[in-house]
């Protein structure tokens, strides 16, 4: 009899010890977890990259000079200050002068808006089309749907990428940034959507996604949630890089004169530059260098940006720099502790 009330007593405290362990979290101490994980962690591992705080600094300068700068810096016209001025003589232009007398650092910034937003236009059209090819094709990997986007990847990857734009540019003759940055983007999407197929190729073998599709879950969700959410790092460290190619080629485009001058553009300077025979009279090498130093700039800021969101994304190092993290290993090793 004392044997059966000692096994019922162990039942009942090892009963307890199991309600007391699966007490459900409160929801402030869930939220708490969920901005430490999704919010301070990347911060924190951001912080000790320093790719990633030169970059964010440097896309940051140029955001507050798309933004702030053109409301405290006037629009230059011609004759606002002697004509070629040399740069590091005023600080009204400090920059130097073009020989419209114009001011070449109000200039560049005035040009950074329009950048801007081709750069977004470029971007969500190269990354989202190349998102979406990449994603069917490879979840439905060997059907009609996945020949057919396939097929049609790769007739527009053998097209000349260079020749094609030009026609684009030359048909269209956009003069609005967001349409310039669309229609560059329309070149751009073929080689990431290849290699989005590629990563669902093996992303959809895991456990997780063959046991939503026993499920019955339908094909939106398994993509959505499963697939896009495993993918996003890897999309957005590309949206960086394809932001890069887009400064490139609209840069070029204006540059040459086939995009129509109707905005302030760095390649619209460097055009004017060039053709004023900046290359061959030093006084007039500010106006051809400072607008191909931005661009550099700009380059070297998306890509430090992108190597140091692969950080960022790093699965162990957010972990590693999450303090509840922390907390539940500083918790177990204690437990451990006492148990010796």
């Amino acid at each position: 009899m004392n044997d059966q009330e000692s096994d019922d007593k162990v039942d009942l405290e090892e009963l307890f010890d199991s309600s007391v362990e699966h007490e459900p979290t409160p929801m402030g101490e869930r939220v708490r977890r969920t901005a430490d994980l999704t919010l301070v962690a990347p911060a924190r591992v951001a912080l000790t990259d320093w790719r990633a705080v030169v970059g964010t600094l440097i896309l940051f300068g140029f955001f507050l000079a798309g933004t702030a700068g053109v409301v405290l810096v006037d629009r230059p016209t011609s004759g606002d200050a002697p004509i070629l001025a040399p740069p590091f003589q005023n600080l009204n232009y400090i920059l130097g002068t073009d020989t419209f007398g114009q001011p070449i650092g109000a200039q560049l910034i005035h040009a950074t808006p329009a950048m801007f937003k081709m750069i977004f236009a470029g971007a969500v059209v190269s990354i989202g089309v190349a998102a979406l090819v990449g994603l069917l094709s490879g979840f439905m990997r060997g059907t009609v749907v996945d020949t057919v986007l396939m097929s049609v990847t790769d007739i527009v990857i053998t097209i000349p990428g260079l020749p094609l734009v030009i026609v684009l540019m030359a048909i269209f003759a956009p003069k609005n940034p967001y349409v310039v940055g669309v229609l560059l983007g329309l070149d751009n999407w073929p080689g990431l959507a290849r290699t989005v197929r590629s990563q669902v190729l093996s992303i959809r073998q895991e456990s997780y996604v063959e046991a939503s599709r026993i499920m019955g879950l339908s094909t939106g969700t398994i993509l959505r949630r499963d697939l896009l959410g495993q993918l996003m790092p890897y999309i957005t460290i590309n949206s960086a890089l394809a932001s890069r190619r887009i400064i490139f080629e609209s840069v070029g485009l204006y540059f040459l004169g086939i995009l129509p001058f109707t905005t302030f553009n760095w390649g619209v300077l460097m055009n004017l530059a060039y053709k004023g025979g900046a290359l061959n009279r030093p006084q007039m090498l500010h106006w051809l260098i400072f607008p191909m130093v931005t661009i550099f700039l700009m380059s070297f800021g998306l890509v430090l940006f992108s190597q140091g969101m692969d950080s960022v994304f790093n699965v162990r190092l957010r972990a590693r720099h999450a303090s509840t993290t922390s907390d539940n290993s500083a918790m177990d090793q204690g437990q451990g502790d006492g148990d010796v």
